[in-house]
């Protein structure tokens, strides 16, 4: 049975989450969705570089959930100070020790330069610089945080990457998006045969009605490509942000998935 509190259902426990690239779209769609399932005494960390607007999450969320503490960091994942960063002041969170879920959103990425075909990637630091905030971060920061809040007895540990349909499908200019999604669903299936008490999941959360698919609609090189996202938004095909947060918090509730496994939110 699931807790009540206050009309509201408890239903994921007690949590201590970290939300990465949690200021707008998907990211901040999962932390408003999660704080009503989360039981109190609860802790959720919010992680992105725009503090303004990190700042103003996190208020809003104290006011309507104050029994959950709610801080934020504002940090470049794509650099090892950030990082640090990030585990310190995930660290600094109340409830570790009581939690029964410690659950790592892997939410923050970018598009990359979807302007030039593959042949126009020429410049070795300007693909540095996309894995290294895409990819390296990831590993980096669940691998530190995973050493942090160690396995114990009545502790559910969940790592969570949010990848596409571009890691399993190749999508003309999207070059580094698409090499940088597959990279890291295989990058998290290793860390689900190597830990076998960690849950991980790699989930699609579809094409998505936010700053990343306007992004698409007017950069993307490959005129087809461009015109299948642009007749998407027309015909209200994009997906809501909180609708796909909810389908994602559903599963990781149900529990029924294989660790490492790639689910789509159409699945």
């Amino acid at each position: 049975m699931q807790e009540m509190d206050g009309g509201r259902s408890s239903s994921l426990g007690t949590v201590l989450c970290v939300i990465t690239g949690a200021s707008r779209g998907f990211g901040r769609s999962l932390a408003l969705e999660l704080c009503p399932r989360a039981a109190p005494g609860s802790a959720l960390l919010l992680v992105a570089r725009t503090e303004r607007a990190l700042h103003a999450l996190a208020e809003e969320l104290t006011l309507q959930y104050p029994d959950v503490e709610v801080r934020w960091v504002a940090a470049d994942l794509g650099s090892a100070d950030g990082v640090k960063k990030t585990v310190q002041a995930a660290q600094e969170l109340n409830g570790g020790d009581a939690a029964q879920r410690v659950i790592v959103i892997n939410n923050a990425g970018s598009l990359g330069d979807i302007s030039k075909p593959f042949v126009d990637f020429t410049d070795p630091l300007e693909v540095d610089r996309y894995f290294s905030f895409n990819v390296s971060s990831a590993l980096c920061l669940t691998s530190s945080l995973l050493k942090v809040f160690q396995g114990r007895p009545g502790l559910q540990r969940l790592v969570i990457n949010i990848s596409s349909l571009a890691a399993l499908q190749p999508f003309k200019s999207w070059t580094l998006y698409c090499a940088g999604k597959a990279a890291r669903d295989m990058m998290f299936k290793v860390l689900a045969e190597e830990e076998k008490d960690v849950r991980v999941l790699n989930y699609a959360p579809g094409p998505m009605d936010n700053d990343m698919q306007k992004e698409a609609r007017t950069l993307t090189n490959d005129p087809d490509l461009r015109l299948q996202f642009v007749n998407m938004k027309k015909e209200g095909k994009l997906v809501d942000c909180h609708v796909s947060a909810r389908k994602m918090l559903d599963i990781l509730q149900a529990d029924a998935y294989k660790s490492g496994d790639h689910v789509d939110f159409f699945d």
